[in-house]
């Protein structure tokens, strides 16, 4: 059972929202929510890390019948033994 606090919190998000549809043009539902620019204070999202080699190559590898268990898994050790056995540019 949420608080009076609580309560009130929600109200206040409820009028919130309820005042950005009324205006007319604040919201646009036809575009997607997470290309929206950042709210006001809040740090812009970090760029996504580069893969490691190794990610790269189980990515390239993981679907390989060679390094797959009959139940589905990956067999990692067989998969590090060749990564480390490749020849790297």
């Amino acid at each position: 059972m949420p608080t009076k606090r609580e309560r009130e919190y929600y109200q206040m998000g409820f009028q919130d929202g309820m005042r950005m549809v009324a205006a007319p043009g604040t919201l646009d539902f036809s575009r997607d929510f997470r290309t929206l620019p950042a709210p006001h204070g809040a740090p812009p999202p970090k760029p996504k890390r580069k893969l490691s080699a190794w990610n790269k190559f189980v990515k390239a590898n993981s679907r390989k019948k060679e390094f797959r268990y009959r139940d589905g898994k990956l067999n990692l050790k067989k998969m590090g033994v060749a990564f480390r056995r490749k020849k790297r540019r």
